[in-house]
């Protein structure tokens, strides 16, 4: 019987070809548009896992946002939308679906995180702090729950040839930021896919409560 797993923001970049992967490999894949779950709304979120027709398996949480702000010129409603979709629908769909991992003494769960969450850039003060709190959730909820078998995971990607990379950095920037990298490219979101899906998947038995730095080594120089 195949397995089901749940993607947040799955309509495009990192999301999306994890949708593929899953897909590949004969998931049932759930990826709720916003019109079906918005994750800025609690209640929406309660809905939409209510409504949930069979098991959930393993739970993607992939969907943020990146407003660029530097302290002293934020804009704390569109930081408080950030901590919303990017931490605490995080915590709320895993509060909602880890118990009934346990309860079927199976289940993955991958939060994605960022480098950002280990390192630092001007004008990511809020996205860093969503993305190191992500790292910090991880951990607990790995401690809590690797004995029934529900293993937690981060993955960390830096810079991934994706929309959100290219909103917030000029074709010129980015030629930069490669020659700043040690593999001297971006990374492609199937690249990242692949680390997930192997997080996720029956072939991580012992992995939890660790993040995955996957920046083509951004972070050790």
């Amino acid at each position: 019987m195949s397995k089901t797993v749940l993607i947040t923001g799955a309509s495009r970049g990192i999301g999306k070809a994890c949708a593929a992967k899953f897909s590949e490999h004969g998931y049932r894949v759930l990826a709720p548009a916003r019109t079906e779950m918005d994750l800025g709304d609690e209640q929406s979120i309660r809905n939409y896992v209510s409504h949930i027709d069979g098991t959930v398996d393993c739970l993607v949480n992939n969907a943020g946002i990146n407003p660029l702000a530097k302290v002293g010129e934020l804009n704390f409603k569109d930081a408080r939308q950030l901590m919303d979709i990017n931490f605490w629908a995080t915590a709320l769909l895993t509060d909602l679906l880890a118990p009934k991992m346990r309860s079927n003494g199976y289940g993955r769960i991958v939060n994605i995180s960022s480098i950002w969450s280990g390192v630092s850039k001007e004008g990511r003060s809020m996205y860093a702090s969503s993305k190191a709190a992500i790292n910090s959730f991880t951990r607990t909820v790995a401690v809590e729950y690797a004995a029934d078998n529900v293993l937690v995971n981060a993955v960390a990607p830096g810079y991934v040839n994706t929309e959100l990379t290219k909103m917030n950095n000029t074709p010129e920037q980015i030629d930069v930021i490669k020659s700043m990298l040690p593999v001297r490219r971006l990374a492609e979101p199937a690249e990242i896919a692949e680390i997930i899906y192997f997080l996720a998947s029956d072939k991580n038995t012992f992995i939890t409560g660790q993040t995955i730095f996957a920046d083509g080594g951004y972070s050790i120089v």
